[in-house]
């Protein structure tokens, strides 16, 4: 592991940023992610610098800044490359934190000339680093609290006493599964203990800020069962997320390896982004759906959940109907039997799938599914599903051959929604028929009869239907 940073490495307008500053009179230190992520080698997505100079001093500095938060000594500096381009970095005026409200913020912020005590109200040691940007002849990281050492033995330790680090901050325990889960570390015993006994201030953070770290942790994680289930094994999964709990223990049939939810978490494991969410809550209705070695109904009622689930997580509605219609439709065929793989009966199978999906049924699944794009995620899905499992007897022959149908079908001029009619609601409107639910009736109504036969889907045969349905 690297025991100093590339000044090489470090990009043209921060290095100007530092620059100006020093230049000024004050001190300029890569502060943070930018500094242990160039330690491992890897490229900073941001780069964040800490200095003496108070914000009101950095707003003269750098006119072009936006100081949103100024009043935490936090100013966004708006910097450019050699090309032009236009970059932000956070500069931020050392300081020290404390009477903190709503489990994260301090309502006491002291600005400071010490760049050691700006360190020290840092959350983790290998967050706590800096990197001098004044040149020197012997460039080397600040490191007063352990952090390559942490680095080296792959370690999640807080700064000082973690009980405080996490009583200061809520956020800080979910941050600290993340980081073990995206640079595949562990967390310090004693750091992890105290995120058991600190559970009452996590449990004050914003949803919204949850959120984001548990995206964060499904989607820059080679294997986001790590991060999940350490929120598990704290208690932190269930502030936020029970449904997913629930699965614990709970055993499926003989056609699979794991309970519930480590089923749930290996499909997670290996589904693409797009699809990580819908993977992660696939079978999260499973324990209430449970009769015998069955799970009657657990896709309808896990679409529902989800809805719950992500709404009280803040996602966006349209999100939410994407993973919920996922969610909801992931059953859309039952993986084979053991007595059902040779290759005879796949024939047999795929021919069936083939001649015993009617235009208007491919029709519908598409449409029910929400169109073409959630038709690729949704096969995505359901491979995630079936892959994950070392029983399964799925055989991507069988998608193969609905792929087909949906293909064959697609190449027609055919209408999906309502929105593809060649009619509209002012039409039908003109047609006496009065504004509101009785428009949404007629269109469903008239799509179900293009759904029967395309060559409905003109204007005089819409009209001419839509006559007959008034009598």
């Amino acid at each position: 592991m690297n025991k100093t940073i590339n000044r090489e490495n470090i990009p043209s307008y921060v290095k100007k940023i530092g620059g100006d500053l020093i230049q000024k009179g004050f001190e300029a230190y890569l502060v943070g992610g930018c500094v242990r992520d160039s330690l491992l080698g890897r490229t900073p997505k941001d780069w964040d610098i800490t200095t003496n100079a108070e914000p009101e001093k950095l707003a003269e500095i750098f006119p072009e800044s936006i100081l949103i938060g100024a009043r935490f000594g936090t100013v966004s500096v708006i910097a450019r490359d050699e090309n032009g381009e236009s970059f932000q970095v956070e500069v931020t005026t050392y300081r020290s934190e404390s009477e903190y409200i709503e489990g994260r913020w301090p309502s006491k912020v002291s600005f400071s000339k010490n760049l050691d005590e700006d360190l020290l109200r840092r959350d983790f040691t290998i967050n706590a680093m800096a990197f001098n940007l004044a040149h020197q002849e012997k460039d080397e990281v600040i490191d007063l609290h352990g952090g390559i050492q942490d680095l080296e033995e792959k370690l999640i330790r807080a700064v000082g006493n973690p009980i405080e680090r996490f009583s200061e901050d809520g956020l800080r325990p979910y941050r600290a599964c993340r980081f073990a889960s995206t640079l595949g570390f562990e967390i310090e015993t004693n750091t992890f203990d105290s995120i058991k006994e600190t559970l009452n201030v996590a449990k004050m953070v914003s949803v919204e800020r949850i959120q984001v770290e548990f995206m964060r942790t499904l989607l820059e994680s080679s294997q986001p069962s790590i991060g999940i289930e350490l929120m598990r094994q704290s208690g932190l999964l269930d502030l936020f997320l029970p449904e997913l709990v629930e699965g614990v223990g709970v055993e499926q049939n003989d056609f699979h390896v794991d309970d519930v939810y480590w089923h749930n978490l290996h499909c997670v494991d290996i589904a693409p982004d797009r699809v990580k969410l819908a993977s992660l809550m696939h079978d999260i209705a499973k324990p209430r759906t449970k009769q015998g070695p069955h799970f009657y109904g657990h896709d309808l009622q896990g679409g529902e959940m989800a809805k719950e689930i992500m709404k009280r997580l803040k996602f966006s509605n349209d999100e939410i109907e994407r993973v919920s219609n996922l969610i909801r439709w992931h059953m859309f065929y039952y993986p084979m039997t053991e007595a059902e793989t040779d290759e005879e009966k796949l024939e047999v199978r795929t021919a069936m799938m083939k001649n015993g999906w009617s235009d208007t049924a491919v029709r519908r699944f598409i449409r029910n599914v929400g169109g073409q794009d959630a038709i690729s995620d949704l096969f995505l899905l359901r491979i995630a599903d079936a892959t994950c499992n070392p029983k399964s007897a799925w055989n991507p022959k069988e998608i193969d051959a609905l792929q087909d149908r949906i293909s064959a079908v697609l190449q027609q001029d055919l209408a999906l929604k309502v929105t593809d009619l060649d009619i509209t609601g002012n039409d039908l409107m003109e047609l006496g028929i009065e504004k509101g639910p009785k428009i949404k009736e007629m269109l469903d109504y008239l799509l179900e009869k293009v759904d029967e036969d395309p060559n409905n889907n003109g204007e005089e045969r819409l009209i001419e239907l839509v006559r007959e349905r008034l009598g």
